[in-house]
């Protein structure tokens, strides 16, 4: 399993580098907030639609959840539809939260 911490991600972000950043939580939990740049692909959906979303199968992708759980399983589920550059951040939002991240509120995709 490829995990990644928060910080790894925050850094990531701040060299501007070129990845998705995908929040797999349920839409209401996405509407509450979500780290500041994350698209949603809820984890219910995520194997239905990510070849619409994101069709390159090689892009860099950073998946988070509440607490990580959820985000390695969608990053085992599209590993296995050949996405090949898959990461799961570990301790999700509860950890981008109390590490102080840019968070957004209430923004629809």
């Amino acid at each position: 399993m490829h995990e990644c911490t928060v910080a790894d991600v925050k850094a990531r972000l701040d060299r501007a580098e070129r990845f998705h950043f995908v929040d797999v939580r349920e839409d209401d939990e996405y509407m509450q907030d979500h780290a500041a740049g994350a698209i949603h692909l809820g984890k219910g959906v995520i194997e239905r639609d990510i070849e619409t979303v994101l069709p390159n199968k090689q892009e860099p992708i950073v998946l988070y959840c509440g607490g990580g759980y959820r985000s390695v399983l969608a990053a085992d589920s599209i590993r296995l539809m050949g996405y090949t550059n898959v990461i799961s951040m570990d301790g999700g939002i509860k950890a981008w939260r109390a590490a102080g991240y840019p968070i957004e509120k209430g923004r629809r995709p």
